[in-house]
């Protein structure tokens, strides 16, 4: 009987696919996020042949050692930067992810935040709660036409594509675009424009969104100078990895008015912010909740299930990265 340890709990349907071929599920009983110790004491309990892993999850040589039967790796996750994929290999473990299933959710979500930020939603919301809302005014929170500005979108693959279509169909938005390979599908779609120079494209988009996985190559792929270089009436939208953005230069931005705001639902040190940003008025944060829906999340789950059920009945997993 094969024995596949959870390290937080998933929707039930995909535990139920595991159970229904007679493997042994274990969930992490922690609820909170588990410790690297806690991790090993678990893994240490019992021969385990598979792990399902979270995003928040470290998966290194220490917990290959505390699993040493463990065969591969599912990482509940479309990033996949919480695991040490070169010391897996070396020991011949694979791991998958959950690729595509979340980008619709993305997608919206970074429009909710273009919104947000150009409706100044969020402020007025606060406003209203806190009780200072004494009637209609003609100047209170006075936002931006999100209709016919020029969106950036730095990586269109799935989500940053879906962005791009949403943005051009749905609010007439100007699409241009940076990616190391040529979209043709969204030049056809959405008339938008590549640039090959980040820098120009920061200068010229009302809203930029980012869209990238973390390498090293994308680490503070937006940094001080890159800020300096966008409009003063600029947005920043960042539903991708959150040490893509260097958060201490976004704050002095932001403070300093460099930008105008920026809509974040992940974070560099996460779950720690960068010091001043939750103080400051121009920004929407959001607890990386973008694929935060029922739907994703159940799919998530049966690619975990599947990739872990094919695996052992001798097929390639389908989302295999190493």
């Amino acid at each position: 009987m094969k024995k596949i340890f959870i390290t937080r709990k998933i929707p039930e349907i995909g535990i139920n696919m595991l159970k229904e071929k007679d493997y042994e599920v274990d969930i992490c009983p922690v609820e909170k996020v588990p410790s690297q110790s806690k991790l090993m004491g678990h893994l240490k309990e019992k021969p385990y042949d598979a792990i399902i892993s979270l995003l928040t999850d470290k998966i290194d040589a220490s917990i290959f050692r505390a699993a040493p039967n463990a065969k591969i790796v599912a990482n509940y996750a479309t990033g996949y930067n919480n695991i040490d994929l070169k010391d897996a290999k070396k020991r011949g473990i694979v791991v998958t992810n959950t690729p595509g299933v979340s980008s619709l959710a993305v997608a919206e979500h970074t429009m909710a935040l273009m919104l947000a930020l150009t409706t100044r939603l969020i402020e007025g919301d606060k406003f209203v709660v806190a009780g200072k809302f004494k009637g209609w005014a003609p100047d209170n929170f006075i936002g931006t036409d999100l209709s016919g500005k020029t969106v950036g979108i730095v990586g269109v693959g799935n989500i940053g594509g879906r962005v791009a279509y949403m943005a051009h169909h749905g609010f007439g938005s100007k699409i241009i675009y940076t990616d190391v390979v040529q979209n043709t599908k969204i030049e056809s779609d959405c008339g938008a424009q590549r640039f090959s120079d980040l820098n120009e494209l920061l200068k010229v988009a009302d809203i930029v969104s980012l869209h990238v996985p973390l390498l090293e190559s994308t680490h503070h792929l937006i940094n001080e100078s890159h800020l300096k270089l966008m409009k003063p009436t600029a947005f920043l939208i960042n539903t991708s990895r959150g040490p893509v953005v260097d958060e201490a230069a976004l704050v002095r931005a932001l403070e300093s008015k460099t930008i105008a705001g920026a809509g974040l639902d992940v974070f560099e040190f996460e779950p720690k912010l960068a010091k001043g940003l939750r103080k400051l008025p121009n920004v929407v944060l959001t607890p990386h909740i973008a694929s935060a829906r029922e739907s994703a999340r159940r799919d998530m789950a049966v690619l975990v299930a599947q990739d872990i059920i094919d695996f052992f009945e001798g097929r390639e997993p389908k989302n295999k990265v190493v």
